[in-house]
């Protein structure tokens, strides 16, 4: 997400970031930078290009992000549905101590994540309003 919301930074200056570039902005090892931004390019939510002037970039009109999409595509969405204590069965009928707590709170963050896009984001952080580094 946080590659994302980079590369939506430096949209409106046409820039093109590479790997290097990513992984310094946000502080992340290199290789596994690399290996999350060749993967968002697989699944059409970043774009890139090759040569002197290439990098990966978002282009600046692109459709809303919504972080929801990256959360699928590197970890999946079973985080939102799984059982909180990680039993194999548990549900309404056959709930776990937590079910009804968690079930609660991953409802509340799977909407929160559907909703807010990595241009939002991109916004605070041209704003001031957040930070990608420590």
């Amino acid at each position: 997400m946080r590659a994302a919301v980079l590369l939506m930074k430096v949209a409106p200056e046409g820039r093109r970031l590479g790997i290097h570039d990513v992984a310094e902005g946000i502080e992340a090892n290199e290789h596994t930078t690399g290996k999350i931004l060749q993967q968002l390019v697989r699944e059409g939510l970043i774009c890139s290009a090759k040569g002197p002037h290439g990098g990966f970039y978002i282009p600046l009109n692109a459709a809303p992000l919504p972080l929801i999409d990256i959360v699928r595509v590197i970890d999946g969405v079973h985080f939102f549905f799984d059982c909180g204590l990680g039993l194999k069965e548990c549900s309404e009928s056959k709930p776990c101590p937590i079910h009804h707590q968690y079930k609660a709170a991953r409802q509340a963050l799977h909407q929160q994540f559907s909703t807010i896009t990595v241009q939002q984001l991109a916004q605070d952080l041209s704003l001031g309003k957040a930070f990608l580094k420590r």
